[in-house]
């Protein structure tokens, strides 16, 4: 793990917010089919070289105070590492997903089951809904990513569920497959993007909504370096990341850079690996 210092360029003052996360370890990590351009089922992955890396994310969040709970990994199901994929959770209620390929379709009973064993009202989206993999919540707006993955008639089923605005934005780089690959929420209404992920529609609704967003350039972004979490002032990206580090800092963030190279390959970073269980709001 290399961690960055605060410092630099700002006199605003963050503070991290305790947060509550739901993990899957990699226990069944591989990379043994294609349903990403990250995905190459003729490279060698190492399932001990995931589950390393995946604990230090895991034990990163505890040390930074945040609550983690897991869910059982499934045999034959790999991808179930990448939790933030299985649902969206504001206020309480959780829309689990509904995964677009066979091959993740079974990790929706886990989670469903999950989050009904344990009192939270849930239930299965109608459309195809791949959870905070495409959906963002910046505590104002659900930032709803279509293109690839989630269903664009998915939007009216979150803003029903949740009762939030949805702002639709399509993702035109198959590289940049799921949201959560392309934009970070750093903190309430604060962003970071990778504009040449969306297409010229998006980029615009983007720029009139978050003028001050920080923006990655493409050889951050191609490292997953958008794919993070963030408590609000502690901001966990990859360590492979040169430019984020340093304009995190002059907002204020405390960059914390880690090794995700080998989950990776799945084609999932730390942001992939949390999903976030918001109570309340």
């Amino acid at each position: 793990m290399q961690q960055s210092s605060n410092g630099g360029g700002t006199n605003q003052k963050r503070r991290a917010r305790t947060r509550h996360y739901l993990m899957c370890e990699p226990t069944f990590f591989n990379v043994s089919y294609s349903i990403n351009p990250w995905m190459n089922p003729s490279r060698p992955t190492s399932t001990e070289r995931g589950l390393a890396q995946w604990k230090t994310l895991h034990d990163l969040l505890a040390e930074l105070g945040h609550t983690v709970d897991l869910v059982e990994p499934v045999a034959g199901l790999p991808d179930m590492v990448y939790s933030a994929n299985g649902a969206t959770v504001i206020g309480g209620r959780a829309l689990v997903a509904r995964f677009r390929y066979e091959q993740r379709v079974d990790e929706s009973t886990a989670y469903l089951d999950w989050f009904r064993v344990r009192g939270w009202e849930a239930r299965q989206a109608e459309y195809i809904n791949e959870g905070e993999g495409d959906f963002l919540y910046t505590g104002d707006v659900v930032l709803a990513g279509s293109g690839f993955r989630s269903e664009t008639k998915t939007h009216d089923e979150m803003r029903e569920f949740f009762g939030k605005p949805v702002l639709g934005l399509k993702l035109v780089d198959e590289r940049y497959y799921h949201l959560d690959t392309a934009i970070a929420v750093l903190d309430a209404n604060e962003i970071m993007y990778n504009p040449e992920a969306f297409s010229p529609q998006s980029r615009e609704l983007l720029a009139e909504r978050f003028p001050d967003a920080i923006l990655a350039d493409a050889s951050d972004a191609a490292v997953f370096g958008l794919n993070a979490v963030s408590d609000g002032l502690h901001v966990i990206i990859p360590q492979q990341a040169e430019r984020l580090p340093d304009q995190l800092r002059e907002r204020g963030f405390v960059p914390i850079g880690i090794d995700m190279t080998e989950l990776l390959k799945g084609g999932g970073g730390a942001k992939c690996c949390t999903l976030e269980l918001r109570a309340g709001r």
